[in-house]
């Protein structure tokens, strides 16, 4: 089949390569973009965890007058079904658990000091420049 001045009709060489070039150069312009917005995302959710972490560790301690002795205390005690898994290190087991600070009688005796705070494992930089380790 042939067009009205005899050539068949399609897209030429060039006209393809425009089209995957400007698909390109929107796709690179998209892609930091889409970068940021999940990086964005994965600190939102740690900071919801760290949130709910500490809500049930003051929990806990309402309910019990003494801190959890690990994390995994909150999971056997029913106060959290799992321990989350980290959004930055993607791992559960990365959480760095923030002890009490131990008066000098309990140095003496010797007492296991419970979880106070909870920490992300993670050593990496947040969009704002801080350590997600200190948050």
């Amino acid at each position: 089949m042939r067009g009205q001045n005899g050539r068949r009709p399609g897209f030429t060489l060039i006209e393809m390569i425009i089209v995957f070039t400007l698909i390109g150069i929107l796709v690179g312009m998209g892609l930091p973009q889409y970068q940021t917005a999940a990086k964005r995302a994965r600190e939102a959710v740690l900071k919801e965890d760290l949130f709910q972490f500490r809500k049930l560790i003051d929990q806990y301690y309402l309910d019990k007058r003494t801190y959890p002795a690990s994390l995994l205390t909150l999971v056997e005690e029913k106060y959290l079904r799992t321990i989350p898994v980290d959004p930055i290190t993607n791992s559960a087991t990365t959480w760095v658990e923030v002890r009490e600070t131990p008066s000098p009688d309990e140095i003496a005796t010797l007492v296991n000091l419970g979880v106070v705070d909870v920490k992300s494992g993670s050593d990496k930089k947040a969009l704002d420049n801080t350590l997600y380790n200190t948050w």
